[in-house]
């Protein structure tokens, strides 16, 4: 059995080592600066727990000696931290941030590294590339990507019409920085918040707006092939009114732990929530201006008699399939691993890709 080290044991890295143990191919480390956060951790002959504050990057590289590999499942500004830890103790490295600079500064440093460092293994960005890059090979000349995503819950009770059932620093972080998209050809900085729309599926009617992080490394792989690409959060009908006024005419965006506290004691978690994916490419086939549209709902399910969310099950199936097909020779083991050079066909006939093998939605329309 491979080694694996988890760093990070809230949620997601929970379930990541949930699904990496039961799969019965890998022994995981499960590490943290909480002990209270480790002693949720599911008890399984295939887990072990270690505390640990990886700030010391000597010492998680220490920890890491021996691995096949280490999965950041913690907060976006102790990314480069864990990646220079893995090229220290040359094993290969996997994460789920959303953070544009941090994943400038893991490519930096898999420039020179033996191993494969491959970032933003989770749903967005992550699986949204691959379903973005797979549509976009069936044209033969690009004119514009639209890639929507939302972790929403099935019953909205409160005002935002929202839950957290992710990473509130993520949130936050997505809700702030600057995003990436290209307008009329060229790449551009964007606001977050902004460019708000309305859609409906399955007679649902939704928001979306400009987040940042979504986009992954696209721009940079689609520059001079499209004419428009963008990213953007998919939310309630309502929710980004609520935010701007936070974050703008409270000022919040600038005390950041002020904000996490406040959703994290007002806003409660829940497992009874829906992921949706929404990709739209438009290019030309044989001449001519077609579309193509990849729609998906995944739901939380049980697993291995657990329930869990569907922003769970997304984001840890990701990077769990991810390490599935590095470690099968699926994917190159040395250098830099774009997401969209991942084949979606491998990745959803993987046994923790299939998560997102979900019926097509059919009844899509603008509002």
């Amino acid at each position: 059995m491979k080694k694996i080290v988890v760093v990070g044991a809230g949620k997601i890295g929970a379930t990541i080592a949930r699904l990496l143990s039961h799969s019965g191919d890998y022994q995981v480390v499960v590490t943290d600066a909480s002990a209270a956060n480790l002693s949720a951790i599911e008890k399984h002959p295939a887990v072990s727990t270690l505390e640990l504050d990886i700030r010391a990057p000597s010492k998680l590289a220490e920890v890491l000696k021996g691995s096949f590999a280490v999965l950041s499942a913690v907060p976006f500004h102790l990314t480069v931290t864990i990646a220079e830890a893995a090229a220290a103790a040359g094993v290969h490295y996997l994460d789920l941030t959303e953070d544009v600079a941090s994943t400038r500064e893991v490519k930096r440093i898999a420039a020179s590294a033996k191993t494969a460092f491959i970032p933003q293994c989770g749903l967005a960005p992550g699986f949204i590339s691959i379903v973005a890059n797979d549509l976009c090979k069936k044209f033969d000349k690009l004119d514009t990507v639209r890639m929507r995503v939302g972790a929403l819950p099935v019953y909205p009770s409160n005002a935002l019409n929202y839950n957290l059932t992710w990473s509130t620093d993520g949130v936050i972080n997505e809700y702030i920085e600057p995003c990436e998209a290209v307008v009329n050809g060229v790449i551009t900085e964007v606001p977050a918040m902004e460019e708000r729309e309305e859609f409906s599926i399955d007679g649902v009617t939704y928001e979306a707006f400009n987040t940042s992080g979504g986009l992954g490394t696209l721009c940079e792989t689609l520059k001079g092939k499209v004419r428009t690409l963008n990213y953007r959060t998919i939310r309630y009908p309502g929710h980004a009114a609520i935010m701007k006024a936070l974050l703008n005419d409270l000022g919040l965006r600038n005390r950041r732990e002020v904000l996490k506290d406040i959703l994290e004691n007002a806003l409660p978690a829940t497992v009874q929530d829906v992921v949706i994916i929404f990709v739209t490419v438009t290019g030309w086939k044989d001449g001519r201006l077609v579309q193509e549209t990849y729609a998906r709902k995944v739901y939380g399910e049980e697993i291995a008699g657990m329930m869990h969310s569907a922003i769970q099950i997304t984001t840890a199936g990701s990077i769990c399939a991810v390490l599935d097909m590095l470690a099968d020779g699926t994917l190159k083991a040395e250098g830099f691993v774009h997401q969209e050079e991942i084949d979606l066909d491998m990745f959803l006939k993987n046994r923790f890709g299939r998560y997102y093998a979900a019926p097509q939605v059919e009844n899509v329309r603008a509002a």
